[in-house]
């Protein structure tokens, strides 16, 4: 049993910064790409930033310049340090990781979900 737990989100002004943090536990054999999505009320999860095992990543244009995104493979845990947070960041943030299990007497590589964390900026 893999689980994602997500935290770090909150209330912040606009302008200021926050930091989520996402630590992924259970049976891992290990991780592949991490992420980070965001979906606000009334729109489509989209994809923030991403991060390969070997540290590449990518940002949504919105974001780039002002989010980013790493990790701790030793924790397998990943951060979004977010800053000059602007109301329009405003959403539910997930925990998105591809992971590699060991079920029974075979090897799978699933795709995890965390719960969400909410990021309020208010103008």
């Amino acid at each position: 049993q893999v689980q994602l737990v997500e935290s770090g989100g909150g209330l912040v002004q606009a302008g200021g910064s926050l930091r989520l943090s996402c630590a992924a536990s259970g049976s891992i054999l290990s991780i592949n790409a991490m992420a980070w999505y965001r979906q606000a009320p009334g729109k489509q999860r989209e994809l923030v930033a991403a991060i390969t095992s070997g540290r590449n990543t990518n940002y949504e244009d919105s974001v780039k310049g002002r989010f980013t995104i790493s990790r701790d493979n030793a924790k397998n845990t990943v951060y979004l340090q977010m800053n000059s947070l602007k109301p329009e960041d405003t959403a539910v943030y997930y925990c998105n990781a591809d992971i590699q299990v060991v079920q029974g007497i075979g090897i799978y590589e699933i795709d995890y979900w965390g719960q969400g964390t909410q990021v309020t900026v208010s103008s």
